[in-house]
């Protein structure tokens, strides 16, 4: 939060130069500490094509999954019909 000219002066003729100085530094400071946490558009497209690639992972995964599964039924139903 950059204060404008008319607030400091507002500020410095209410607590006095040396207060109001303090007073700017801690708001400056709070100011610059809120930017460094909010999330650029480019912070928000890197997570979501962080997202995007673990989807996909976790779709490839359960595709492999029900392929073995699918295998496996086959295989059971073979052995049954072979030996029935």
């Amino acid at each position: 939060m950059t204060l404008l000219f008319d607030d400091s002066k507002r500020l410095e003729k209410a607590l006095g130069e040396e207060a109001a100085g303090v007073l700017i530094n801690i708001l400056e400071k709070q100011d610059e500490e809120a930017k460094r946490e909010l999330a650029t558009k480019h912070d928000l497209r890197e997570v979501e094509l962080r997202l995007l690639a673990e989807m996909l992972r976790m779709k490839n995964d359960l595709t492999v999954r029900m392929g073995a599964l699918l295998a496996a039924a086959v295989g059971v139903i073979a052995a049954l019909k072979l030996f029935s």
